[in-house]
């Protein structure tokens, strides 16, 4: 059982959010994209590479440097320096898409989203260590349940299934003792909040 929790809570790893947002929203509902077909695999490949691989490879060389003693960062004060370079990264990628006129303004909006989450997450966590899966998931939920109201219909199973799958990820969390349930639950409310009213005051 433990090593169910730990699968899925690498296989659910916030700096992946980004990612599965792209291939999720790509597949069913591509029209809020606006990517061509022809350049999604593309377009998805270079949001792997800059909102996932490029702050993991920051995390190792981190731990490798000595920063932090655990890529789990299980105590709050190792998650300063980490959390700061990620937010570097998400931030300026964010303005980076921003710049570039051919790139759908939807996908800007939304990865300034998901920066937003980032940089909430980063200042909670010089004040109290909140559960930053349990953020990420929820985080998602909030930005699908407008789109899944607006696609008439399009996005309600693939939503679903993300709360679903937000529930297992919580679950796993506590059960691998990584978080306290309130830890667990300010994380949600956070993440849900500010992808929600996101969604809402962007689009």
């Amino acid at each position: 059982m433990t090593t169910l929790a730990k699968a899925v809570s690498v296989l659910f790893h916030p700096l992946l959010l980004t990612t599965y947002l792209v291939v999720l929203l790509g597949w069913f509902m591509p029209e809020m994209l606006r990517i061509p077909s022809s350049k999604m695999m593309a377009f998805t490949a270079v949001v792997a590479v800059i909102t996932g691989v490029l702050p993991a490879l920051n995390l190792v060389l981190l731990k490798y440097l000595g920063s932090i003693r655990s890529l789990t960062m299980r105590e709050r004060s190792e998650r300063h320096v980490p959390f700061i370079m990620i937010t570097v990264f998400y931030v300026s990628a964010a303005i980076l898409f921003y710049t570039m006129d051919s790139l759908s303004p939807n996908f800007v909006k939304l990865l300034a989203i998901v920066s937003m989450l980032i940089v909430m997450a980063t200042v909670i966590t010089f004040f109290y260590k909140i559960s930053i899966h349990s953020l990420a998931m929820w985080g998602a939920v909030g930005i699908l349940l407008p789109l899944t109201k607006a696609s008439l219909g399009q996005l309600i199973w693939p939503t679903a299934l993300v709360i679903a799958l937000t529930g297992l990820v919580m679950s796993a969390r506590l059960y691998l003792q990584a978080h306290t349930p309130r830890e667990v639950l300010y994380g949600a409310l956070t993440g849900f909040g500010i992808g929600f009213l996101g969604m809402n005051v962007f689009f």
